[in-house]
Formats: structure tokens, C-alpha cells, sequence
């Protein structure tokens, strides 16, 4: 393999390629290793990011350092009405691994009905399942054969929980949630630790399960700090990409504005600005096909500097339209997350982690406090009987989890999230000049509050239960006490934040005004495919991690299968 830090001065930069893959993230990492398997297959991975070696990536509990560094795109939304007038932070993984390198680590699927529900040919759940399975290596207990045991990504439970955890899912048995013995199960409601995405207490991303062990191989080259410009598409079909190097990030910082943005499913390498961090503009050609794993944000935002979009749209903005395809960019879903903090009366919460003590312990044997991935259990309720399936998460962090781990904690504490897990509303991104701007239009739909509440008023009810209640302090803030669903309704608008899991905004279908087929396929542009978390027509009952490496696995076999390889997991 050719690395290329600063691609195109040297190594392999530019020239031509059988595929060539937007982004080492959750996706992007899984297509070029698995493409790669070929040995008569070139494949190049152009990743806007560098390398993802150093301390806060390995470290499980250390995830929330890198945010807002020079490894996060560190990205903003507009002002949001729904949630008081404020813009949210979108931190999204600038480097190997994309936003994988930078997660909670948590691998969860989602439900049976998620995948049922898409209704598109070749994605239900017993479609999918097997690709799930091909992806996963389990240690530790498999009850049933629920996972897969011989693929790349390490899933375990955590080495050293913390002893609140225990209690936490106690006290869900209390209420009358069932235990689960694996969340990843058809059905993941009930409680349960979280599965993670970890070997030996250290972290798994997609660039460690996937990348690393294709490194060797002469026919994959990767191009790192090479932010795509644009995709070159002669007479209908994408020949290649445009990308400039060189570490700057480009874009505009503040705002609704911002730089290149990718989910949990890519890595945006995306440059936004025209040329403006003086990189010199390299081309590389594929012969087959141009796959796009840049993510939510980055895909769509790439798609319309290319010209395919809503043609309106991309006119006012600058952008001579190439190919019509108004869907791009809409459809914008993500997990939102209202969390209730309480102190602590026992100092034994992750608020205590970072001792020289539980730092030998992680660096020696990979266990300790610093190998918690923050949300180490989750309940997944129903908050009435009409609903089919579970629609709100409730995530259990040993510690305060305020401010995306930004703001350092008062004193001990215990979190529980309500995470909004099928959302009503609806938001989208579109261009602004060459940026992109993102606008989830949280909270537009009022059975959205209405159901966050619900989600709050049961970890309320958590705190209250025998097994919870001596860990159960008075209101740790920003967290003022609300109780009532009114004041509850305050609070969900005042302080909730992303779970991190934007998807849908290059969705995939049948109909016409899908974005792309079920072969992920670009509508109307030959030789390019979208592959990573904006082709999910609706977001999952879980996490983002785990079903955009599922795609990326299955996606695999699709683009493959012209080529004469047999699909099939």
C-alpha cells in the first residue's frame, strides 16, 4: 500500500484507479479494504484528515478530548427553533477512521422493523443480518449466536464497569424492563450493557478492523489531508475526483456555516472553499466507479459542488447544474438526546477517572476506569402501547456527561439520557457558495417533545428506585430540577443536544425521488455510488455505527458483483 500524507506531492498522488473512495470513515474504510481483497483491483481512499495514532483515539474514555481539535470539523447548525433559538455542535472525526475514531464505541444494530420498515429490495433485516455478522468478531458471551465471531470489528462488553452500571439496570429490572441477554438481538428492547466496539480495553474503529490489516497490500493507496473539491462527471458518468492537499481545513468557521462534515458512517474529505487553503488541485481518475462515503453531510455537499442537486438551488448558489436530482440533500434525521444529571454522594463516578493511577492501569493492561466508554448500558422502552417498537433509548453514563464532555463536571455525578430514536421532523442541507449549511429542524413535530419528555420522566422514575436511589443526589447543573412535563418540555428545548447520528440526506429507494437506488447507485449518473449512513431512508432504533458498516459490507459485494466475484456474505 502507498500512504501519501499531503497527496500529490509524491508517492501516488494523482493518476488513475479502478475505484476510488471519498472518505476513511465507518464506510469508506470497510469498501477500500474489501475491495482491496481483489489483488487485480486498484483502489485509492482519499481521507481529508491525517493519521489517527495518539492517545485520545485508543483510549475509550478519552473520546471528548478531540473534540473541537484539529481532528474534529468541528461543525455547527443553524439556529434552531425548535430548541430555544440555538445552534448545535456537530462534531464529526477528521482523520483515519472518521468519526469511528472519535465515537462512544457503541455497536448497536437497531430493531428488526428498522430494516423491515425501509422496504427496499434487498435490505430487510433477514437481507442485511448476514452482513452484520460478516463485519463482527464477538468475545465474550454469544448467547445464541447472535453475532458474527470471525469478521474484522472487535464487539465486546466493557472490561471494567463502573459498579453504578450494575445498579442502573437493576433498577430498570425494577421497573418492569426486561434484561436482555444481547441487545443485538431482532428486537433490542429491554435493557442491557453496551456492546462496543473494543479489543483488549482499547478501541476498535473501522480504520483498525478494516484499514490497518489492508495496509500491505500494493493496490490500495490511501491519500491523507486531500480534501475533494469536487466530482469530475463527463457525458453522465463520474470519471474521478478533484481533491487539493496540504493540512489546511478551509471553509469558515462559526455560525451556521462551517467546513466539511461527515456522520459516524464517513469522512468528509470534501474542501469547500475552492482551492482557498493554496493547495495545488490534483486529479484522480477511476475507471469503474467514484464511491462516496463522506457521510450525511459531506455526500450530499459533494454531490451538489458537483452540480447534482436541486438545480434552483445549486444556480443560486454558483453551481452550473450538472444533473438534476432535487432529493439530494433532504430527508435529514438524527438521534436527539435530552440527558437529567444528578451528583453523586459515592466518589466513584468517571468524574474521578483521570488519575495517574487509572492511566497505568489502561497503558499496562487495558482496563480501569479510562477503558469506559461513557454510555455503558442503555435501555430501549416503548413510552405507549401503540407504539410498534421502541421509540426512545435511554443511554446510563457513570459520571456528568454535560456539554458533549466539554465542560468539566461540578463533582460526581450520574447521567441518564432520553434519546429521541424515530423523529418526526425532518431537516436538510443545502449550499450557501461553495458551504454547506445544516438545518435539522429539531423539534418541529410536537409528538418529538412529547416523547422526549416521556423519556425523561422514566429516568426520573430510574433515579427513584431502590437500586438507583443511593447513588441519587440533589440536580448537578446545568440541570435545575425540572419535573413537571411542562418544565420537562422547558428543559428538552433549553439543553438537548445531538446523539451524533445524522443520516438519510442521499436516500435510497425505488421512487423517483430517491437520491439512489437499492444498488446505492447515484439516479441519472453512471459510475457513482453513495455508500454510508445518507442512503438510510430512516434512521435506525440504535446507533449509526454498526448499520452504515453493515451497508459499506454489503455494498461491497454489490459493486463487486459486475467485476464477475460471486456476492454474498
Amino acid at each position: 500500500m502507498s500512504v501519501n500524507d499531503g497527496a500529490g506531492h509524491g508517492g501516488r498522488g494523482g493518476g488513475e484507479y479502478d475505484y476510488v473512495v471519498v472518505g476513511a470513515g465507518s464506510a469508506g474504510c470497510v469498501l477500500a479494504a474489501r475491495l482491496s481483497e481483489d489483488p487485480g483491483t486498484t483502489v485509492a481512499l482519499v481521507e481529508a484528515g491525517g493519521s489517527d495514532r495518539m492517545l485520545a483515539v485508543r483510549m475509550p474514555a478519552g473520546f471528548a478530548r478531540l473534540f473541537k481539535t484539529e481532528h474534529d470539523w468541528n461543525f455547527t447548525t443553524t439556529r434552531q427553533d425548535g430548541l430555544s433559538g440555538r445552534e448545535l455542535y456537530w462534531p464529526r472525526g477528521r482523520m483515519l477512521g472518521g468519526s469511528s475514531s472519535m465515537n462512544a464505541q457503541m455497536w448497536v444494530r437497531g430493531h428488526r422493523a428498522d430494516y423491515d420498515g425501509w422496504g427496499v429490495p434487498g435490505w430487510s433485516y433477514e437481507e442485511v443480518l448476514p452482513y452484520f455478522r460478516r463485519a463482527e468478531r464477538r468475545s465474550g458471551s454469544n448467547h445464541g449466536g447472535v453475532y458474527g465471531t470471525g469478521g474484522p470489528v472487535h464487539v465486546s462488553e466493557l472490561r471494567s464497569p463502573n459498579p453504578a452500571t450494575a445498579l442502573f439496570l437493576r433498577a430498570c429490572e425494577e421497573l418492569g424492563i426486561a434484561r436482555l441477554d444481547e441487545l443485538n438481538g431482532p428486537s433490542n428492547e429491554g435493557c442491557s450493557p453496551t456492546p462496543v466496539t473494543q479489543h483488549r480495553g482499547r478501541r476498535c474503529s473501522s480504520a483498525d478492523a478494516y484499514l490497518a490489516p489492508a495496509m500491505r497490500r500494493p493496490n490500495l493507496t490511501v491519500l491523507t489531508s486531500s480534501h475533494v473539491r469536487r466530482i469530475l462527471i463527463e457525458d453522465g458518468r463520474a470519471v474521478g475526483v478533484e481533491y487539493t492537499a496540504g493540512p489546511g481545513r478551509g471553509g469558515r468557521r462559526g455560525g451556521r456555516r462551517g467546513h466539511d462534515a461527515r456522520d459516524g458512517s464517513g469522512s468528509g474529505a470534501v474542501e469547500s472553499t475552492g482551492g482557498a487553503d493554496g493547495g495545488a488541485v490534483t486529479v484522480l481518475r477511476a475507471r469503474r466507479e467514484v464511491l462516496l462515503s463522506a457521510g450525511a453531510i459531506g455526500s450530499p455537499h459533494l454531490l451538489m459542488l458537483s452540480g447534482v442537486g436541486p438545480a434552483d438551488e445549486l444556480r443560486a448558489a454558483g453551481v452550473e447544474p450538472v444533473h438534476e436530482l432535487p432529493g439530494v440533500g433532504d430527508g435529514l434525521q438524527d438521534h436527539l438526546a435530552s440527558g437529567i444529571f444528578l451528583h453523586c454522594p459515592r466518589p466513584i463516578t468517571l468524574a474521578g477517572a483521570e488519575t495517574a493511577g487509572n492511566l497505568l492501569r489502561f497503558l499496562a493492561g487495558g482496563r480501569g476506569m479510562l477503558t469506559s466508554n461513557v454510555g455503558e448500558a442503555v435501555a430501549f422502552i416503548r413510552t405507549s402501547p401503540e407504539e410498534p417498537a421502541p421509540d426512545i433509548e435511554l443511554i446510563f453514563a457513570p459520571g456528568p456527561f454535560i456539554d458533549h464532555g466539554l465542560t468539566p463536571p461540578p463533582g460526581h455525578g450520574l447521567t441518564i439520557a432520553s434519546v429521541l430514536l424515530r423523529p418526526e421532523s425532518r431537516g436538510r442541507v443545502r449550499l450557501d457558495g461553495r458551504d454547506v449549511v445544516i438545518d435539522p429542524r429539531y423539534l418541529t413535530a410536537e409528538a418529538d417533545v412529547r416523547r422526549l419528555v416521556a423519556g425523561l420522566v422514566k429516568a426520573r422514575e430510574l433515579f427513584a428506585t431502590e437500586a438507583l436511589r443511593p447513588l441519587a443526589g440533589p440536580p448537578m447543573a446545568p440541570y435545575w430540577g425540572a419535573r413537571t412535563e411542562e418544565e420537562l418540555a422547558r428543559w428538552v428545548r433549553e439543553r438537548s443536544e445531538t446523539l451524533y447520528h445524522p443520516v438519510g440526506t442521499c436516500r435510497m429507494g425505488e421512487d423517483p425521488g430517491s437520491v439512489v437506488d437499492p444498488g446505492l447507485r447515484v439516479r441519472g449518473i453512471a459510475g457513482l455510488r453513495v455508500v454510508d449512513a445518507s442512503v438510510m431512508p430512516v434512521i435506525n432504533r440504535g446507533h449509526t455505527h454498526a448499520p452504515t458498516v453493515m451497508i459499506a459490507e454489503r455494498a461491497a459485494d454489490l459493486i463487486a458483483a459486475p467485476a464477475g466475484r460471486v456476492p454474498g456474505p
